[in-house]
């Protein structure tokens, strides 16, 4: 029986630690992608301003109250803009965002393949 207990304990102990190291990697996934308005081009995972450490307490309150990734992705968003996430999600206000690396891409291929041909 108090070998029973015993494994109880550990059983409980290991789940707890578990637990605990997926919030810590989850908080630490979400502020690596969150941009802190204070500091120039860190994240809030890099940054020690204020803001960031209040906003590192914010995510792990909202991680403790069940709240998913993209749930406080959009509750931060809807807050402080989209334009503090490091990748914003694909809306009207992004298009332009998203879709001119291709355009330069292609429109670098094409000035290529005109010279190529031109010779």
């Amino acid at each position: 029986m108090k070998i029973i207990k015993i494994f109880t304990i550990l059983i409980l102990l290991f789940f707890c630690n578990t637990l605990k190291a997926d919030t810590d990697t989850l908080k630490n996934k979400i502020t690596k992608n969150l941009r802190c308005l204070i500091c120039q081009g860190q994240s809030v995972y890099d940054s020690d301003s204020e803001f960031a450490i209040s906003l590192k307490i914010v995510v792990e309150n909202k991680i403790k109250e069940g709240l998913s990734e993209n749930q406080i992705y959009d509750f931060l968003a809807a807050k402080y803009g989209s334009w503090i996430l490091y990748d914003p999600k694909l809306n009207k206000n992004t298009y332009f965002l998203w879709f001119l690396p291709l355009l330069i891409f292609l429109f670098g291929g094409t000035i290529i393949l005109k010279r190529i041909n031109k010779n």
